[in-house]
């Protein structure tokens, strides 16, 4: 199987941002609380909000420094589903604001497993389908009809991929497989149920999971028959937070120019 390792830049789903100062924060509360005096629904909601985003309000407002926000960006997650799992999850184990000191940088948020699959799959390029063919008669590498032609994948056509990508304490590994090449010609009848077998010498007939027998010559076409072959690929992953999940299907495809001649009978008197 074929593999590579993903380099790519990953930004996390949920992240802290906006930077206000704390005594901004400090002033607006001091207005909040000033507007709320006999008012006990509006300092309820104060107290509410003062409790939720910005405990130690007071302590941090003679501080030089700035409050930093908890959001997250649903494009930077692969779909729906998986931003509202990544945002209900970040946001019952994190604060929703924190404070930084100056000169200080937000806390680094870790990119959840999900994330950092989709970066590494979209990092890889599954090369085209590669085949070789027996027999291969004369200077044209013809095949013949009526026989069954062995087809079988060249080294770098991948029956299984794999993609891993890290970031922080997270890995994501992400996993393609195949159960084998499609083939389509003009002329034909393909069975094929793997990634074919190596011709060689002595080979018993019948002893290949992949073979295409052509029903008549190429000559109607130009002299080759064109050959598709298609690879169709499962695409799943699994990463160390826990996150699984399905990335779809991808099928990879070339076009190969076979010659496919007509036996020539010979009679002997």
């Amino acid at each position: 199987s074929w593999s590579t390792q993903a380099t790519t830049t990953v930004a996390p789903v949920c992240y802290y941002t906006g930077a206000i100062p704390g005594h901004a924060v400090a002033e607006h509360m001091e207005k909040w609380y000033k507007e709320a005096e006999g008012n006990a629904d509006k300092k309820k909601r104060a107290d509410y909000v003062a409790a939720r985003d910005y405990p130690d309000w007071k302590q941090h407002g003679g501080e030089d420094g700035s409050w930093y926000h908890a959001t997250c960006n649903k494009e930077r997650a692969p779909d729906s589903e998986t931003f509202g799992w990544i945002t209900h999850s970040f946001m019952t184990s994190n604060p929703r604001t924190v404070f930084v000191p100056a000169g200080q940088e937000p806390p680094r948020v870790p990119v959840d497993g999900a994330t950092l699959a989709r970066a590494a799959w979209d990092a890889v390029t599954i090369p085209q389908p590669g085949v070789e063919t027996n027999p291969k008669l004369g200077d044209s590498g013809a095949t013949l009809v009526g026989i069954d032609t062995w087809v079988w994948a060249t080294e770098d056509t991948p029956a299984k991929v794999t993609a891993t990508a890290t970031a922080g304490p997270v890995t994501a590994t992400v996993t393609a497989v195949s159960d084998g090449l499609r083939l389509s010609a003009p002329d034909s009848e393909p069975n094929c149920h793997g990634f074919g077998t190596a011709w060689s010498e002595g080979a018993a007939e019948g002893s290949s999971d992949c073979t295409i027998e052509f029903t008549r010559s190429s000559a109607h076409l130009g002299g080759s028959t064109p050959l598709d072959v298609s690879v169709g690929y499962s695409v799943s992953y699994t990463a160390t937070d826990g996150a699984t999940g399905d990335l779809g299907a991808v099928t990879t495809t070339s076009t190969t120019s076979l010659p496919v001649a007509e036996i020539q009978t010979i009679n002997n008197h």
